[in-house]
């Protein structure tokens, strides 16, 4: 965001321009570590349609991914950490993730690490993230931190992508089925509808179904488009509540073989983060605590947050695990032998991998599955929408 200030330097001498900043407060702090003593300080004004289009502006995971990369190569070519921030932000396409740099570069500038200034942001770089830079900086070894976390981040981006591009194609399809479905019941069917009562012939029985479908579309058709609307609405407030979240999360990890697909994407996310962190020299029960922060699952999320308890009191993470039945016994036992052999981050790499591996294959068997049953499902419901038209029409034509 831009912000217009008027100032003076301690000699006294006025100054004025524009300043980048993610909020007013932050625009205040940047100009007082320049030694300027504030007059005013406003943002600066965007009338017209687009004046509100930051609302609309993202900062993409594959974004966060190449930008790793890049701090991590310029780090290891050697370059100062406010020379680097600076290029960064200035190369950048994206609007707010080139604010987010400048402001960042004006917080290490002042003196703050550079997981403090990137904690400002939650928005860019979820804890996860930011705890990770600590860590890298407490080590020394910040560059070997940020390429890890580029190959985790574009792990974790893939992995979520092919589950989520698997369900995009039957859902535009039953989509766009229910609405040709919805059209024809609403105006194609009455008017068909009309011609056979006419004839006075006895109606078959699945015409006189669709038939009667039909007049509900037709009769009570507003009061069918208020319903959805309200369960729209009623959705849209309920499921970012707590309840509504846990919730979604049953209903998620419930379904027949889409709820297998989630589990297993959810055990590979946590075996995933567990193993970065840990590597990385995060506490135990501090990677389960973030860990249960980016997970994206109600259900896993407090197994998570009752084992980060647990283990305080002096639990093994596998005797916690056990607890819970949506934790595969599988999982359960190649942890408690990582524990006793102290190679807990070999085997949650290796835990990660397999569930990877088993989301791969879930992916392809379910793109394999729903596409002859689409064909299927679509082909008998056009079928009969067809046979109980074309079926009286046919009866009246052979009676003359």
């Amino acid at each position: 965001m831009l912000f217009n200030y008027k100032a003076t330097t301690k000699d006294g001498n006025p100054q004025s321009g524009s300043i980048e900043a993610p909020s007013l407060d932050m625009a205040i702090s940047a100009l007082q570590r320049r030694e300027l003593i504030i007059i005013d300080v406003k943002p600066e004004s965007k009338g017209g349609l687009f004046a509100n289009i930051t609302l609309f502006e993202r900062v993409q995971t594959r974004d966060i991914v190449i930008l790793s990369r890049q701090i991590a190569t310029l780090f290891e070519a050697k370059v100062s950490v406010l020379s680097t921030f600076r290029l960064l932000a200035s190369e950048s396409s994206n609007p707010m993730l080139r604010r987010v740099l400048t402001a960042i570069t004006d917080d290490v500038k002042g003196g703050t690490p550079i997981s403090g200034a990137m904690a400002k942001h939650p928005k860019v770089f979820s804890e996860f993230y930011v705890n990770m830079i600590k860590s890298g900086e407490e080590s020394g070894k910040l560059s070997e931190t940020l390429n890890y976390l580029a190959d985790y981040l574009d792990r974790s981006y893939a992995l979520v992508s092919k589950a989520k591009n698997a369900l995009i194609y039957p859902a535009f399809v039953i989509m766009s089925f229910v609405v040709v479905m919805v059209l024809m019941l609403t105006f194609v069917i009455p008017k068909l509808s009309q011609i056979l009562e006419e004839t006075g012939q006895e109606l078959p029985i699945y015409t006189k179904i669709v038939v009667g479908i039909s007049d509900v579309f037709v009769n009570y058709g507003l009061i069918l488009l208020i319903l959805v609307i309200v369960v729209v609405v009623f959705l849209v407030k309920y499921l970012p509540t707590q309840a509504g979240r846990l919730s979604w999360s049953k209903f998620q990890i419930s379904l027949p073989y889409i709820g297998r697909l989630y589990r297993k994407l959810y055990l590979s996310r946590i075996a995933d983060n567990l193993d970065t962190l840990i590597t990385s020299g995060v506490s135990m029960v501090r990677s389960v605590e973030i860990t249960s922060e980016v997970i994206g699952n109600e259900v896993f999320k407090n197994i998570l947050v009752q084992t980060a308890n647990e283990i305080k009191s002096g639990k093994a993470i596998s005797e916690v695990f056990s607890n819970f039945e949506e934790v595969p016994s599988i999982m359960i036992q190649m942890i408690k032998v990582g524990e006793e052999t102290g190679k807990l981050g070999f085997v949650l790499k290796t835990l990660a991998k397999f569930y990877q591996r088993e989301v791969d294959n879930e992916v392809d068997t379910l793109v394999g599955l729903i596409e002859p049953a689409m064909i299927v499902m679509l082909g008998l419901a056009v079928g009969v929408l067809l046979t109980s038209v074309l079926v009286p029409i046919y009866n009246v034509a052979s009676g003359f």
